[in-house]
């Protein structure tokens, strides 16, 4: 489901607790909101918080660990493709057919994982997603080097391009993924539910409650918001930047 979405439904069950945390306040006889049931309910209160809080900043380190990671791949695989189309030009020109398919495996990628950004691609190298890492390899185990320095280029060509591969197949898998598993995220609504259910009971009914519960919810629900962005670093407002690629498609082939 949609990240806002997920966020606005939160925003509604929470503060929901809060308005039932205030008419329960109305309907419970007076002995139960004596001084003793307050300090229970707020020591209750308390330790959920802090479970709550524990789980939240779990999420948080999750979330921006996620998008930090997939970021330094999508940096490092832009600067190893320019490393191997700089090691195939080496070479000589009979790499000239495996630098073409760079291009096209290099377009097709950004077509696949940013589709909303196909306008930065040149309709000259469009292409289908597919095997083409495979047949670059293909390419280059079929040269035939005349000197060491050549053997040498080859094979530096071969692990390079292994190594992108590896890391595109990779990025692929991780589009539409999520690291936080539904349960766990009902869970952590379903606590806070409870802890501003509990600060409705024990607060008086008026409007700069409400007000200041409203904001805390909003805030809480924004939290919730920004960690869901942060894992799907391919979507929404915070991706992941397509720069380091489309900037290395630039630099192929001159």
């Amino acid at each position: 489901m949609n990240p806002l979405t997920l966020s606005l439904i939160s925003f509604a069950c929470i503060f929901a607790g809060v308005l039932l945390g205030m008419v329960l306040r109305t309907l419970l006889p007076e002995h139960h909101m004596s001084t003793e049931t307050r300090d229970a309910v707020k020591l209750g209160t308390g330790i959920i918080a802090t479970l709550t809080a524990l789980v939240l900043g779990l999420l948080i380190a999750s979330a921006k660990g996620t998008f930090d990671t997939m970021t330094n791949e999508i940096r490092q695989t832009g600067a190893r493709i320019v490393m191997l189309d700089q090691v195939m030009a080496q070479y000589g020109t009979d790499t000239r057919d495996a630098r073409d398919i760079l291009i096209r495996s290099l377009t097709s990628t950004i077509q696949r994982i940013w589709p909303a950004e196909i306008h930065t691609v040149t309709s000259a190298n469009a292409y289908q997603p597919g095997n083409e890492f495979a047949i670059l390899q293909d390419k280059l185990r079929q040269l035939s080097p005349h000197n060491n320095a050549q053997r040498w280029l080859q094979s530096r060509a071969l692990q390079i391009s292994a190594d992108i591969m590896e890391v595109r197949w990779l990025l692929f898998e991780q589009v539409g993924q999520t690291t936080i598993p539904e349960p766990f995220l009902v869970v952590l609504v379903c606590w806070l539910i409870m802890i501003f259910t509990s600060f409705g009971l024990l607060s008086p009914r008026n409007g700069t409650v409400i007000f200041v519960m409203f904001v805390c919810a909003l805030s809480v629900s924004a939290a919730l918001y920004l960690i869901l962005e942060l894992d799907r670093p391919y979507q929404g407002l915070m991706r992941v930047s397509s720069a380091p690629l489309n900037n290395a498609l630039v630099l192929l082939g001159k």
